[in-house]
């Protein structure tokens, strides 16, 4: 019988939802105190995840849950790079 390949599961910080996490985008707090969107998920360091909704990206600035999953400030060019990604104006 073959096995079963788990799907690994994240929550997104913007809208609190179950997804697979291939499904999701990754934002990095490196070792280094350095935010960096990571599209491969396998970067070091501590990560939050967010819907490719770009209602997601709203919530998850407004309420101040990106900054507060990473646990520093989010520097203004990863926020305009992230509105550029989701394509928000």
């Amino acid at each position: 019988m073959p096995r079963v390949k788990k799907i690994p599961q994240r929550i997104c910080v913007g809208c609190q939802q179950t997804k697979g996490k291939r499904e999701l985008i990754r934002i990095v707090r490196t070792p280094e105190l350095e935010v960096v969107i990571d599209p491969t998920g396998k970067r070091s360091g501590r990560g939050a995840y967010l819907c490719r909704d770009p209602r997601c990206l709203e919530a998850a600035l407004a309420g101040k849950h990106l900054q507060r999953a990473l646990r520093v400030e989010l520097p203004g060019e990863i926020i305009e790079d992230l509105k550029k990604l989701f394509q928000v104006k």
